[in-house]
């Protein structure tokens, strides 16, 4: 399958977003998907971008991203943190995954980044013998903990 891999527009955000939903339904949490188009606009393409995104795409059509940004670990320094890797459910099975991880690793070593980090839900055996092939480490020590602000 022919497919090309680039850095996303903001013509894009609209299915983003839709990318962004079918993985959420994956996940069997479609109700957390809270974000709006307009966010993703003013966070991803404003002065100061609080995010990127690497797009793969079959002629028009958009088939995958990498959604990642930028963190800082205070016993490493720089961190690529990956947001995201989605495939469209259609299109599995292509390599585009590989493609855009690996475009996503090569983002990192240019930025000089010290590592990528991922989540990774611990029933997706699809995605976590995906990352294995990479010879990624999968941790079972850290909990994640988090605080949700409503408005």
């Amino acid at each position: 399958m022919d497919f090309n891999i680039r850095k996303a527009t903001k013509n894009d955000l609209p299915e983003v977003l839709n990318l962004v939903k079918e993985l959420a339904l994956y996940e069997n949490a479609p109700e957390e998907v809270t974000i709006k188009l307009k966010d993703l606009e003013d966070d991803g393409f404003g002065e100061n971008p609080l995010y990127w995104i690497i797009i793969a795409e079959q002629e028009t059509e958009i088939i995958g991203m990498s959604f990642y940004y930028i963190r800082y670990s205070t016993w490493k320094g720089k961190c690529l943190y990956l947001e995201d890797l989605i495939v469209k459910e259609k299109y599995r099975g292509y390599k585009i995954g590989e493609a855009l991880f690996e475009e996503t690793i090569k983002t990192a070593k240019q930025i000089n980044a010290k590592q990528m980090n991922w989540q990774v839900l611990d029933w997706n055996e699809p995605a976590i013998n995906f990352y294995k092939k990479f010879n990624a480490e999968m941790d079972p020590e850290w909990i994640n903990g988090k605080i949700r602000f409503k408005k």
